[in-house]
């Protein structure tokens, strides 16, 4: 375990970050949301402007034909009543009058869509693409009356610099530029700013400090991310800090046991007592259970405290399902009055719990009072506000107040426990704590009516059912 420890550290310890993250800016952040925004509005806008222009383009040539059909008419008469070789004079003379510009041109010298070339070929008035221009064919000639353009704009005899219209868009578009720059700034630097913290705080990570926390986030959108980041943190430091702890405290285990079967084996290779040689056996055979229960025991922990899984709750009668759990350790406690009480508890109470993992804490509390009851081992169970209370007690020694809390820490046993007749690896307690943890419980320990120890085990009496 400790080669695997020092394995992950180095792996964490030799993390680079990657080239690019230091290149990353704030402005660059900046510039590239702001193009994405101004882009997007900019196709948005002209999208929008096609299709209401299309929309609008029928109706506003319909108007204008209307409009300017009379005008069109009465140039026409009053070219006819003239001679057709002074229609350029009387062209001339009429545009004078006019704010916009008449001419006569030949009708091949037009380039027309085709729809609006069939209405001029028709008799009727033709409109260019722009809605500005509008063409009549004079009566039985091949001569085209042309009227405009109609706006000042483009006409060049009106234009004074720049277009009124274009200069009210450019004013218009930088306005829009500057307030969605000013947008996407407010919105960016708090972002930036939470990125930055995270950035660092992964950096951290990264090279071995697993204390590092990501900050509390500005931007709502960081703040779960922030609070992922900061529990696999603290999960990560966790697990390394359960690692080493299960590392050196199995070391410190292991060491007495395999000195045992060292020691039984010198002596037994110099041995020829019958009597002797079968006391050696016996003696190893105990060690090697001892090496077994240990690992075991250390491996359920570690599942427990690196794992931490959902409990697949379900319902079960609590009476009849503690005598179950208690009748499994009556083989060890024969020697024991055992005795359990569910005369407090409402008839067929159904509770709620993990059916794998709770029998795990009962089993560890009842070897607990086994090992350091007299005679007296008594499990009972009562309902407390919304609380199910199972208690343990045993009329053993007891636990000082001081070392109430310590003995749930794993790898911890009373000074007076430390002989080969109780045994124990200081994780029973601890299990328990963890199992209890995971149903939104807690394991305590107190002094017992009995006179020894009572370890009670508390959890809501009503949780989430997952299976039944």
């Amino acid at each position: 375990m400790t080669g695997n420890s020092n394995k992950l550290l180095a792996i964490l310890g030799a993390y680079k970050p990657a080239p690019w993250r230091g290149r990353y800016s704030l402005s660059r952040l900046f510039f590239n949301f702001y193009l994405l925004v101004m882009g997007s509005f900019v196709a948005i806008a002209i999208f929008a402007d096609f299709v209401i222009s299309t929309a609008v383009k029928g109706i506003t040539d319909d108007y204008t034909s209307r409009f300017m059909g009379g005008t069109v008419l009465l140039i026409e008469e009053e070219l006819f009543r003239k001679p057709r070789s002074e229609w350029p004079k009387t062209i001339a003379a009429l545009d004078r009058k006019f704010a916009y510009r008449l001419e006569i041109v030949d009708r091949w010298s037009l380039q027309l869509p085709r729809k609006e070339a069939e209405k001029l070929d028709n008799g009727e008035l033709a409109i260019d693409a722009q809605g500005d221009i509008i063409y009549h064919r004079l009566k039985q000639t091949p001569q085209i009356l042309v009227v405009g353009p109609l706006s000042p704009e483009r006409n060049p005899e009106y234009q004074r610099g720049m277009p009124l219209d274009l200069r009210i868009s450019l004013l218009t578009w930088s306005l829009i530029g500057v307030c969605l720059a000013i947008v996407v700034w407010l919105w960016v630097h708090p972002v930036w700013r939470d990125l930055e913290a995270m950035r660092q705080t992964t950096r951290s990570l990264g090279e071995g400090l697993f204390e590092a926390r990501a900050p509390k986030m500005r931007s709502s959108a960081f703040r779960p991310l922030a609070d992922t980041l900061n529990g696999m943190a603290e999960r990560v430091q966790r697990l390394i800090a359960t690692q080493k702890e299960l590392s050196s405290a199995i070391s410190h285990e292991l060491r007495t046991p395999i000195a045992r079967l060292r020691f039984a084996l010198e002596i037994l290779a110099d041995t020829d007592d019958p009597s002797e040689r079968e006391r050696l056996w016996r003696m190893m055979e105990s060690d090697l259970d001892e090496l077994d229960g240990l690992i075991d025991s250390s491996l359920t922990y570690a599942r427990f405290e690196r794992e931490q899984p959902e409990p697949q709750l379900s319902a079960v009668d609590l009476g009849p399902w503690l005598e179950e759990q208690v009748e499994g350790s009556r083989l060890l406690a024969r020697d024991f009055d055992l005795q359990v009480d569910i005369t407090t508890l409402p008839p067929q109470l159904h509770v709620e719990l993990d059916r794998k993992s709770m029998p795990y804490a009962i089993t560890n509390l009842l070897r607990n009072a086994i090992k350091y009851a007299r005679l007296r081992i008594r499990v009972s169970a009562e309902v407390v506000a919304d609380q199910i209370q199972v208690h343990v007690d045993d009329d053993g020694i007891g636990i000082p107040p001081a070392e109430r809390e310590r003995v749930f820490s794993a790898f911890t046993r009373l000074d007076r426990s430390r002989d080969r007749s109780t045994g124990g690896y200081g994780l029973g307690l601890a299990i328990a704590r963890l199992v209890l943890a995971q149903h939104g419980g807690t394991a305590s320990a107190e002094e017992s009516p009995l006179g020894g120890a009572r370890f009670t085990l508390s959890w809501p009496l009503s949780q989430n059912v997952t299976e039944s």
